[in-house]
């Protein structure tokens, strides 16, 4: 058996004490999530998009701390996502974009509502933690294939472009030919 003394206190006051006291020192979330990189190009773009590196930072950090940080982080979630939806860029403003944010939103609050209850739910805030996690992770994904999209786009209306001005020259040189064709008979 284990006998606690401290300074001044009886051994039960002492066990009486460290038993009320709460020491919840358990981590949660998924320490191995990664928020998909942007690329150059993309990250020039986000960057004007006021909260979002706010909101990055504490995606990347709010898996695998413990309660108390937990709770800092998820309302600065909140905030900066809530920052993000009223101003979304215009070359960001899509409807998959504008939903994606929406669910991130929404597994935000979720998680936020859990962590701070007076009695959470530990297997409910892992499955909140993984609903935001895949939430974010889809949001990082489109806005990548959006970027990568614009950029088929526009090799695709380059190439329109080049083919049409080489059919135009095509056709010039045909009808030269033709006039020249007529003016030697």
């Amino acid at each position: 058996s284990l006998l606690i003394f401290a300074c001044g206190k009886s051994p039960e006051e002492t066990i009486k004490n460290l038993s009320t006291q709460n020491y919840n020192l358990s981590t949660y979330g998924d320490t191995l999530f990664i928020v998909p990189s942007l690329p150059d190009n993309v990250r020039a773009e986000v960057t004007l998009w006021g909260a979002f590196e706010d909101f990055e930072e504490q995606a990347k950090t709010i898996n695998g701390n413990a309660m108390e940080a937990l709770q800092i982080k998820s309302i600065l979630m909140v905030s900066h996502i809530d920052s993000i939806i009223k101003k979304i860029p215009d070359t960001l403003n899509t409807p998959l974009i504008f939903s994606r944010v929406m669910v991130v939103k929404t597994r935000t609050q979720l998680l936020n509502l859990e962590v701070n209850k007076a009695h959470f739910d530990s297997v409910r805030l892992q499955d909140y933690f993984k609903e935001m996690n895949i939430s974010v992770r889809n949001l990082f994904i489109q806005i990548n294939e959006k970027f990568e999209k614009d950029a088929i786009d526009l090799q695709r209306v380059d190439s329109e472009t080049k083919e049409l001005t080489l059919q135009k020259e095509f056709m010039d040189a045909v009808y030269k030919a033709e006039l020249e064709d007529q003016t030697n008979k």
